[in-house]
């Protein structure tokens, strides 16, 4: 038999892989050419978005003050009398608001009225018509313009009247005029706010490239928008390819010597053990295994490795799937709480944004502060059932029931949800109950809210034109209660009525994508109605509109006929000077008690912990009720009720705390509290046990 060489083999694969290697190697080189390229490419275009968005954001002062001057009655009436005095001693004064050189007002027919420079600006009149015209249709306008001082930043705008602020209901009353000069300090101020040097070229200039810079160009325009300069702004290029470059030269050259030492010691380190193990293998030669022992002992455990290796792998492969696992598991709760928390955070977030930034009157501002009141409860709730999501499919949820007034509930819904809805060409509509509820209802009243408000989310999300409509019926008969929610919106296809209320399905469509969402509003829906003991179901054809019905059962609280009325017109009656102990740690939590209570005729005073509360109960006998933290100092609100109601059995107190849960209700009932609340502070429900315990 013939035995074949294994050396010329182990030299072709050294040779092969050198090659394969060399390959790599310029493909390397290659790529990391083309990534000093690509990465000096990506830095310019970043360093122009900064730029612009930097200049934009230093403008937007100007702007937004020269927006209030020029929507101003009494600027409209100087335009008219030309009043030098008051202008001097109102606009004139705002330079330094402004930082600006040069303020400057036209009337309506563009003739220059009166300035206000600086020293630096001798010009007087410098302010193109076309300037003006252009702001008869915009309103607001900024342009560059050379006058013999240099270029000057101008903004302008059209004085409209107060009640005009769009500057589109009203002609153009004049024109008012802010001039920045482009000078040392400006472009001093402008090199510290942009972390750059910033060079002025001409209009035609073309920028050159430097290896470790990089640069843009910011183009100043004139009313014309014909390009006078350009502002170039340079920083230095911190990444460097050359180390890198240099350090492949290295390694090709390491190479080749390395290839040059490795087929010598080839030959030595692995063919002779190779030959060993040939022989070892043919003859069971003792004195060729010794050699195997003495020259190499890597490869009498060759076989164990190649097992350590399989292990290794099999655990990489374990972690894999449990990380992949995590991951999933930790998408759905996100997902879950994203969905859940959007609707009441878009309500408190809009409206915020309407108290701060626009300008509304005191009436318009309690209802969004009412609004925002309401939302912040619903998402407190909403939170509590988002952290129990996980028992859902183990039916270790159970439902808060309490007594609802129903009319009220779906009244307050429709007067939430119709001032946050998106300007659309739909119309809202509360379809009233041909047989209302004639009491009030046991059911949870945070699940059906968010039942109702998810269905109409949906519907409202998916109806561009037309209508949404929802409502509820009594079934006295079936003792049940039937909501209908409508819209003449998309529809769904048919096919997909049957995941749709699938917890990790959603239909998939271009409308879908389009307004966002992660679908998972139905299948919660479909759990908290199942969950109150009912069902749900839909009616829709594409092109349609979509009809939604569920149903849960009615139970009446009790035989009085309801009264709907406000929240905010409970009446809360109570004796002259009680004395209230408020027995918490919290300054702010305090402070509250003290700002809801200061128009009441109460005596309050504190305890900042337990072992006070305590002190203060047993010491003096006027205290006529006790409101109790829970979570205090030195001894909670448990071991301090323990200490007080043997010695004074017939003093209500009432538990304040931030837990929530069924469990910890049971736990606040069983420690012997009069009564609870819970944490945000509900003003209404505060005022509602004063009054029963006092």
């Amino acid at each position: 038999m013939t035995v074949k060489k294994t050396f010329p083999k182990i030299l072709w694969l050294i040779v092969s892989s050198s090659i394969f290697f060399i390959i790599l190697y310029f493909a390397l080189f290659y790529y990391t050419k083309k990534a000093e390229k690509d990465v000096y490419k990506d830095s310019v275009e970043q360093f122009d978005n900064e730029i612009h968005k930097l200049l934009d954001l230093e403008s937007k002062p100007v702007l937004v003050a020269i927006n209030n001057d020029s929507n101003w009655d009494e600027f409209v009436n100087f335009i008219a009398s030309k009043d030098k005095v008051w202008f001097d001693q109102t606009i004139g004064n705002e330079l330094e608001i402004y930082d600006a050189e040069y303020l400057g007002a036209y009337d309506a027919q563009k003739n220059f009225i009166i300035r206000t420079p600086t020293p630096r600006i001798k010009t007087l009149d410098f302010i193109p018509k076309e300037a003006m015209d252009l702001l008869d249709k915009e309103g607001i306008k900024k342009f560059y313009l050379k006058i013999p001082e240099g270029i000057v930043e101008v903004t302008g705008a059209a004085i409209h009247p107060s009640d005009d602020p769009l500057k589109n209901k009203t002609k153009t009353s004049g024109y008012f005029f802010v001039v920045r000069l482009m000078d040392k300090d400006f472009f001093e101020n402008l090199q510290h706010i942009t972390n750059s040097k910033i060079e002025f070229l001409g209009s035609n200039v073309v920028i050159k490239e430097e290896k470790n810079k990089i640069a843009t160009a910011f183009q100043l325009k004139d009313s014309n928008g014909k390009v006078i300069g350009q502002l170039l702004f340079q920083r230095n290029f911190e990444i460097y390819f050359e180390n890198t470059i240099n350090l492949l030269y290295i390694i090709i050259v390491t190479f080749f010597i390395s290839l040059l030492v490795n087929l010598i010691y080839t030959r030595r380190l692995v063919y002779y053990p190779l030959d060993l193990i040939r022989r070892v293998l043919e003859t069971g030669n003792k004195k060729a295994i010794k050699l195997l022992k003495e020259s190499n002992g890597e490869f009498s455990y060759i076989g164990n490795l190649f097992e350590e290796n399989n292990n290794q792998k099999l655990e990489l492969i374990t972690a894999k799937i449990k990380a992949e696992e995590s991951d999933r598991l930790k998408s759905s709760f996100l997902a879950n709480l994203s969905h859940e928390i959007r609707t009441p955070m878009n309500a408190i977030n809009g409206f915020t944004d309407l108290i701060i930034n626009t300008n509304i009157n005191e009436t318009e501002k309690l209802e969004y502060l009412n609004v925002i009141e309401k939302s912040g409860k619903n998402l407190v709730s909403i939170i509590d059932d988002l952290i129990e999501m996980s028992k859902i499919d183990s039916n270790q949820i159970s439902p808060n029931y309490t007594v609802v007034n129903l009319e009220s509930c779906v009244s307050e819904l429709y007067e939430t949800i119709k001032v946050t809805i998106p300007k659309k060409s739909i119309e809202f509509i509360l379809i009233k109950s041909s047989m209302p509820a004639e009491f009030n209802i046991i059911t949870d009243d945070i699940k059906l809210k968010q039942v109702i408000i998810n269905l109409l989310t949906n519907a409202i999300k998916f109806t561009d034109v037309g209508m949404v409509t929802f409502g509820y019926e009594i079934d006295e008969k079936n003792e049940q209660i039937h909501f209908t929610v409508r819209d003449t919106g998309l529809g769904i296809d048919e096919q997909e009525h049957q995941n749709i209320f699938d917890r990790f399905k959603r239909v998939d469509s271009d409308v879908s994508i389009k307004v966002g969402g992660l679908g998972l509003g139905l299948a919660i829906s479909k759990a908290y109605v199942e969950l109150l003991g009912g069902s749900i179901s839909l009616e829709s054809k594409v092109g349609k509109g979509s009809t939604f019905y569920f149903s849960i059962p009615l139970k009446y609280a009790k035989v009085d006929n309801i009264m709907v009325r406000p929240v905010n017109n409970l009446e809360v009656t109570k004796s002259d000077s009680k004395l209230i102990l408020i027995a918490e740690d919290d300054n702010i939590n305090f402070l509250l008690f003290q700002k809801m209570m200061q128009h009441k005729n109460y005596e309050i005073i504190r305890a900042i912990n337990g072992r006070e509360a305590v002190e203060i109960c047993l010491g003096n006998p006027n205290i006529d009720l006790v409101l109790m933290d829970i979570k205090m100092p030195i001894m909670t609100g448990f071991e301090a009720i323990e200490q007080i109601q043997p010695m004074r059995p017939n003093l209500p107190i009432i538990a304040q705390t931030a837990y929530s849960s069924s469990e910890d209700k049971a736990k606040i009932e069983e420690a012997g509290f009069t009564d609870y609340i819970t944490k945000p502070l509900d003003r209404e429900r505060l005022f509602e046990l004063l009054t029963k315990y006092l």
